[in-house]
């Protein structure tokens, strides 16, 4: 019993660490099996991301095309009118925000702090993953001998640093309230 008074907090932690996440993880996947739509393929997150990024590379001056894929539930990212990658489910960074809102949520300050950060990371993890997805497709268009070192290494690399970064600034910033001793 000594043992877990003097572990609470990490218990603690985990438990709204991972309860979060089992709950979350819950809640996609249920959205996953409901939210097949014609107008919006595969699904209505990915959907939008594949759009975001298109017109992402489309700024950096590169002509691209995005449509269904004909046999996967993906989009089909074009660069000059070259296949480049195939965006899925697994591409859209919801995972990558249910992993750091468990975190922040395991670590909460007030609520008011926790949800402000909780609503600007998510939103900052959407926008990176956006670009993340852009220039990795560039990337692959530019240089398709290191797509492989691309995909698999640096760019994964790349959001989760952005999320690791992004707990760090939670953590430097995260204070428990003093408690008042009275005497």
């Amino acid at each position: 019993m000594d043992i877990l008074k003097k572990n609470k907090s990490v218990i603690k932690f985990l438990g709204v660490f991972f309860g979060t996440y089992i709950l979350l993880t819950i809640v996609y996947q249920v959205y996953l099996g409901h939210a097949t739509s014609p107008r919006f393929y595969p699904e209505p997150i990915t959907h939008i991301v594949s759009l975001h990024t298109e017109k992402l590379a489309a700024l950096f001056g590169y002509e691209t095309m995005l449509i269904p894929h004909p046999s996967d539930p993906s989009m089909v990212l074009a660069i000059e009118e070259k296949y480049v990658v195939r965006i899925v489910e697994g591409c859209n960074a919801v995972s990558v925000i249910v992993l750091f809102l468990s975190f922040i949520l395991a670590f909460k300050k007030d609520w008011k702090s926790t949800l402000l950060f909780i609503f600007a990371g998510s939103a900052l993890i959407y926008a990176f993953n956006v670009l993340r997805i852009a220039l990795l497709s560039i990337g692959i268009y530019e240089i398709p001998q290191h797509q492989e070192l691309m995909h698999g290494t640096l760019f994964p690399l790349f959001i989760y640093g952005f999320v690791f970064m992004l707990w760090i600034i939670w953590i430097k910033n995260y204070k428990t309230s003093p408690k008042l001793n009275h005497e």
